[in-house]
């Protein structure tokens, strides 16, 4: 089963790509569900990251304050390297057993990586393709849908890996900088959906 890596900057517009694949009928696994399911209230990793980055941020129903760790990984790059090294094991073997459970039938799987460059898992994935956009246009996206100031949006962007980084490594290119490109963005996918399918065969 060929292995396709989704990735790109916070803002770019993975996870509508990652629809659109659905949509065709594409098996995707999307690596972000799987961090939530794991920091679900009462899952051992949440305990762990409340142990580890204070009780503060377990809400009153149990769960995860996002939001306030989110802050705090954001101003310290330490905090962020810590957490990754809880999770990312966590993460890895939830993804692989969720690889051997799909239909052996299946010609790819898609699975997104936001963190892909980030996290050293080039080798997880037989291909990479990156979701890219100008930075500027991230930022906006960002301060859009977080509802967050432009140096908060600036500072989520620069954390990830530089848009340079993603492009050298890509197989697969979506250039997504249109915010009203839906169709080409879907057609696009489409015609990766061949070029897999027939990889893959």
């Amino acid at each position: 089963m060929l292995r396709i890596g989704l990735t790109g900057g916070i803002g770019s517009g993975k996870t509508r790509v990652a629809e659109f694949f659905e949509a065709i009928g594409a098996p995707v696994i999307d690596t972000d569900r799987l961090s939530r399911e794991l920091l679900a209230p009462g899952q051992p990793l949440l305990e762990r990251i409340f142990r580890e980055f204070g009780h503060g941020l377990r809400r009153a129903d149990g769960s995860l304050d996002r939001a306030a760790l989110r802050r705090r990984i954001f101003a310290d790059p330490s905090l962020r390297a810590r957490l990754e090294a809880i999770t990312h094991p966590a993460i890895g073997r939830s993804m692989e057993e969720r690889i051997a459970g799909l239909h052996p039938s299946a010609a790819y799987v898609v699975l997104v990586i936001p963190l892909l460059l980030e996290a050293g898992w080039q080798d997880r994935v037989d291909r990479i393709l990156v979701v890219d956009c100008p930075e500027e246009v991230q930022v906006q996206r960002i301060m859009t849908r977080d509802r967050v100031d432009e140096r908060a949006a600036w500072t989520m962007v620069r954390t990830q890996a530089p848009r340079k980084a993603r492009l050298s490594v890509a197989d697969d290119l979506i250039d997504n900088s249109q915010t009203d490109g839906l169709a080409a963005l879907e057609n696009r996918v489409r015609e990766l959906d061949r070029i897999y399918r027939s990889t893959a065969g």
